[in-house]
């Protein structure tokens, strides 16, 4: 199936602009989940699977199946992914198995440059590389930027993450070898957190990291 980047960037445009000011909800809750991770209360680790739950059903359903999808058949493959990760998480945050909590050591650190990346580097560099409002990728409302962010916040859990939340993530970030393929370049960073963070997980659960 073949893809033509201008006309992903024609329909990335048209749906920033249908979505707007939702952006702006988007980066509040990605702030709510930080804190929740950082300021540790009774709630938080609920509240944070909510917000991912919440984020990944979006972009399968709305972004991947409605949108993309226009352009690139084969983007509904990734919604179904994305619709499923989205229920994990939501099945997950009524178990309450995970716990987020930020940590003096090496993956609590590379998990925040993970979610500053997202939250802040990703549109940065995509300022430079031509990639401007409304032609832009919003974490929470686009599946890259918000792959990364999942990601980050991973590396802040204080328990071993259950396995199967982490396949679709990973698969998810190595789909980024196609999108820098196609020009979307600050996807490198994509592949870099997929491949690093996915490291750092299974390292830090494996040696009993707490």
């Amino acid at each position: 199936m073949s893809f033509d980047l201008q006309q992903f960037l024609g329909i990335l445009e048209q749906y920033n602009l249908v979505m707007w000011p939702l952006h702006i909800f988007a980066s509040v809750l990605g702030i709510v989940a930080v804190f929740c991770a950082i300021k540790k209360t009774k709630r938080s680790d609920k509240i944070i699977m909510l917000i991912l739950s919440l984020y990944w059903l979006w972009n399968g359903v709305v972004f991947c199946f409605m949108y993309w999808s226009k352009v690139y058949p084969f983007a509904n493959v990734f919604g179904v992914l994305w619709v499923i990760q989205g229920i994990l998480f939501f099945g997950n945050s009524m178990k309450s198995n995970l716990s987020f909590r930020l940590r003096g050591d090496v993956y609590s650190t590379f998990g925040i440059i993970f979610l500053l990346y997202a939250m802040v580097g990703y549109p940065v560099l995509g300022q430079f590389l031509g990639h401007v409002y409304p032609r832009f990728f919003q974490f929470g409302l686009v599946p890259c930027p918000t792959t990364i962010f999942t990601l980050g916040l991973f590396l802040l859990t204080d328990k071993k993450l259950p396995k199967y939340l982490l396949v679709i993530p990973l698969l998810s970030a190595l789909s980024g070898i196609l999108a820098v393929y196609w020009g979307v370049y600050e996807d490198i960073g994509l592949v870099i957190t997929g491949l690093l963070g996915t490291y750092l997980i299974l390292h830090r659960d494996r040696t009993g990291q707490d």
